[in-house]
């Protein structure tokens, strides 16, 4: 039997058992009971209504239909429930004839007068079949295997049915305008819940939670246009647009649906293209009765009677592109409900995350709410079914695993610690290999008279004192520094310091400190393009706030940051911590496909795989892949993996005899996918290296995008912020009913409620218990190198995301222009396309060495040179030469 043909018949491996490490405790689950379950067949129909709308105008059109038919007594009190585009289901048979049967419904949009009348639909409904509830009965007792989807479908849809009737629906989540929050940039942001039903062992929950998202705030454009721009309000723009200005007022108005005003009760929709690049007094177009020209705010004072009190504003440009209309913003407002697609900004984040975060007991209380406000604990469509809702939180068994001991440098005062709550200090200790800096330089991007150099210095001593308590050392303590202009040519600036800490030493330059106005992602973006790239040396970045109000405690986080990007190694956990490790030679790895943001120019996908390279996990290589846009499947995972293989014999000196695999980012949807393609891979490159070659495989996805929270019931298991403990494990209760998965809350809660990650063994060689694979991943939880706090995902996962998330910044140049709607934008401004290209390696040096080894980079033939190399025609280069990390830094852990 092929590996192929065996993997198609593989299950997901079964629960071993149950766990026992640890202290027993009990916490309250963010899950609802479904007391009881439908105990006859679901009859399921097929519904199409034409001519085709978006899901929430059908379920307008079929309320509308459905109303009429229990009106008229045709439906004999049958409640039907509807999932708004092709299903609807019943509890018993509808009185229907056989086949199709069609239904003509007249609808009165919200933007049409009655003068207009009704738009004419058709719903033509059909019989599928019906679906056998004990089937679900039996997958609930572990009776039966395969998940039965269409049982489960139904039920999701019932259960969501009656909210869709009330709130704004975005996929699972039901939101609200009632107490919406304005934040920057004309958004606001709703309140809601998501809901979604979860099979369990003996029974089935609704998984319900609070939730939000932003929303255009509606209302006058004018206003909105004043807030984009930051102006207090539309009275303050008295002047014409600056192209800058206008060109962000159109990147957020495109798209969104306005309504006119000035018709009185004729207030007609439109979607808007684009906004004009002339003011309405300016923009001139031709009358069809006449022929003859006039300008925008003419037309308006001839045919409205309307002087426009912002003449010198664009006008909005909407309709059909063949016969574009022009229309003052003034005259329209935006329609409310209209979601907020595009990436949040810098500000707008921060005031979505202080608006949602919110402390344990208050999370708890509106979600017990919420099961009442979504109307769940009783309605007429429940009732239909037979369904009843239980009206508190499940509660379910847990344990508290017990904390790793992290081992530090034998010359610390304290070179071995227990960490209480999954947080500790540096004091008195040592990183346990620290590295020794000869060669640096200081770049500070803006003027002397805004960092003085005697302020530089400062920092730089104090820095370089902290280094030496924790065992880095750095030899000269006064490094050349530089001055930079922020919007200049980063790539000339970073050679320059580079060459001058190689001339003022006469030795390898090793690191270059960067010091950056307190905003500026894109002046980051650029140089870690440069360093990572072009020149070939680590950066460390710090903002100039933090330089001028510099403590030992930022310091030392810097020296951890510094120390693994050099070669270095913070901590470790000793042999007997980590025994699945370090009993043979086992490489952890960990995978990540990220994508491209929405509203994003980038059409591709950047996918990446770390691996440990020693028996500590404390020293991680990567490889990286820049894939075709939204695949969530790793297209070269084989050869990326070979690089790690290699790259581990190497530094190891033996081949791993055993693999665990981390995979971040794949929903439930995409296992069987995943792991079909991906341990095909991970065979197929053990056994290009040697045919013989098959290390036993774990393949571990790694899920934070789900909504489960636990609350503690007890004091004695919550840490200080109210959330339960480090170390906090769930296996049963809310979890597969057979499958091998567990919920685990890793690290200390510091704002709001602490979210757990979901493990779920996908394909299990090494015969993992449930003790020694949770103790496992909870360990690692407190060897991610840049801070002294146990973190929420298992490292290598965390790492493969920084990795991808970085070459997001060499491959595209994502977010550096508020302007750019067509590609990414280069450091001179100019606007390049990125080339399509499918799983391109990104590996390799370019630079010419001079006399004193330093590499003298040739920024145009390096970019040819890297075109050339992977197939990528000219002017279309950028996005190649910016993807290509340079081979030096391929050996550290340069992404952190």
């Amino acid at each position: 039997m092929s590996a192929s043909t065996a993997l198609t018949t593989w299950r997901f491996p079964p629960r071993p058992g149950v766990g026992a490490s640890g202290r027993n405790i009990q916490v309250r689950a963010n899950f609802f009971p479904v007391m009881t379950l439908p105990g006859q067949n679901i009859h399921h129909y097929d519904v199409n209504i034409t001519p085709d709308v978006p899901p929430a105008k059908n379920r307008r059109i079929y309320q509308l239909w459905e109303d009429e038919q229990l009106l008229s007594g045709a439906l004999n009190g049958i409640r039907p429930v509807f999932d708004g585009r092709k299903n609807v289901f019943a509890a018993r048979a509808l009185p229907i004839a056989q086949g199709e049967v069609a239904f003509n419904i007249d609808y009165f949009d919200d933007d049409d007068s009655k003068k207009r009348g009704p738009k004419k639909f058709t719903l033509i409904i059909k019989k599928v079949g019906e679906i056998n509830m004990q089937r679900l009965s039996a997958f609930l007792d572990g009776r039966l295997a395969d998940t039965p989807n269409d049982a489960i479908m139904a039920l999701d849809i019932l259960l969501r049915h009656r909210p869709s009737l009330t709130y704004t629906t975005i996929g699972r989540c039901f939101y609200t305008p009632d107490s919406a929050a304005s934040i920057a940039n004309g958004a606001q942001l709703w309140q809601g819940f998501h809901q979604s039903i979860r099979p369990t062992r003996g029974q089935m929950l609704i998984n319900l939670d609070v939730s939000a998202t932003a929303f255009y705030q509606p209302g006058p454009v004018i206003e909105m246009v004043a807030k984009i721009l930051g102006r207090h309000s539309g009275a303050d723009l008295r002047a014409p647009l600056s192209d800058r200005d206008r060109l962000k007022v159109e990147k957020v108005l495109k798209g969104l649906k306005i309504v006119v005003t000035h018709r009185g009760q004729i207030r007609r929709k439109f979607r808007i293209t684009k906004i004009t690049s002339t003011p309405a007094n300016r923009t001139m177009f031709s009358l069809e009765s006449t022929g003859l020209e006039n300008s925008v705010a003419g037309y308006f004072q001839a045919k409205y009677n309307h002087q426009l009190y912002f003449p010198h504003l664009p006008c909005l440009v909407v309709g059909d592109p063949a016969r574009q209309v022009y229309l003052p913003m003034e005259v329209c407002d935006i329609v409310p409900g209209q979601r907020h697609l595009r990436k949040l900004n810098e500000r707008q984040t921060a005031e979505m995350i202080k608006f949602t975060c919110q402390p344990p007991h208050v999370r708890s209380n509106k979600i017990s709410a919420g099961i009442t406000i979504l109307q769940q604990r009783d309605n007429d469509y429940l009732r239909e079914f037979g369904v009843q809702i239980g009206h508190e939180m499940t509660i379910v068994n847990a344990r508290v695993l017990p904390a790793p001991a992290i081992s530090y440098h034998p010359a610390s005062k304290e070179p071995i610690i227990t960490p209480r709550e999954g947080a500790w200090n540096l004091r008195d200790k040592m990183v346990a290999q620290g590295v020794t800096v000869r060669s640096w330089s200081v770049i500070a991007f803006g003027q002397e008279t805004d960092y003085p150099v005697a302020a530089i210095q400062k920092f730089v001593t104090l820095l370089v004192q902290t280094c030496e308590e924790c065992g880095v050392f750095i030899q000269n303590r006064q490094p050349p520094i530089s001055y930079a202009n922020p919007l200049g040519n980063v790539e000339k600036t970073l050679i320059d310091a580079y060459m001058l800490a190689g001339n003022s030493f006469q030795e390898r330059p090793q690191m270059v400190l960067c010091v950056l106005p307190n905003t500026g992602v894109p002046l980051y973006a650029e140089i870690k393009r440069v360093s990572d790239t072009i020149v070939g040396v680590a950066t460390q970045c710090i903002q100039a706030k933090h330089m001028f109000a510099a403590k030992r405690q930022y310091c030392a986080n810097v020296c951890l940051k510094m120390n693994v990007k050099l070669g270095g190694m913070n901590s470790y956990l000793s042999n007997t911590q980590l025994p699945f490790v370090s009993e043979r030679p086992t490489i952890i790895l960990g995978a990540d496909v990220t994508h491209p943001a929405p509203g994003s120019a980038s059409n591709q996908s950047i996918a990446a795989l770390v691996g440990s390279m020693d028996a500590q996990c404390s020293r991680f290589s990567a490889a990286i892949r820049v894939q075709k846009g939204r695949q969530e499947v790793i297209q070269d995972l084989s050869g990326m993996l070979i690089e790690l293989l290699k790259t581990f014999y190497q530094t190891c000196g033996a081949k791993p005899e055993r693999i665990v695999f981390y995979r971040d980012g794949v929903s439930e949807g995409q296992f069987a996918e995943v792991l079909r393609c991906e341990v095909e891979a991970i065979r197929r490159a053990c056994v290009s290296l040697e045919p013989t070659y098959r290390p036993t495989v774990t393949f571990v996805v790694v899920q934070k995008r789900h909504h489960a929270r636990f609350f503690p019931i007890r004091k004695e298991d919550s840490d200080r912020s109210g959330n339960v403990l480090p170390g906090t494990v769930v296996e049963t209760g809310v979890t597969h009913p057979s499958e091998f998965d567990f919920y685990l809350c890793s690290h200390p809660g510091l704002q709001g409620t602490s979210k757990p990650t979901h493990y779920h063994v996908l394909h299990d060689e090494n015969r993992f218990s449930p003790d020694a694979l949770q103790e496992l991943t909870y360990r690692l939880c407190y060897l991610y190198c840049r801070a002294t706090r146990s973190v929420s995902v298992c490292p290598p996962a965390y790492y493969a995301h920084l990795v991808a998330a970085r070459a997001r910044f060499h491959a595209t140049g994502e977010g550096w222009s508020e302007s750019s709607s067509e590609g990414s934008v280069s450091s001179n401004g100019s606007a390049q396309t990125v080339p399509n290209v499918a799983a391109v390696p990104l590996g390799g040096m370019i630079g010419v060495p001079n006399g004193n080894g330093i590499s003298a980079v040739a920024p145009a033939a390096a970019a040819a040179a890297v075109g050339k190399k992977c197939g990528v025609k000219e002017g279309a280069v950028r996005m190649m030469n910016y993807g290509v990390v340079k081979e030096e830094l391929t050996k550290v852990m340069y992404f952190m």
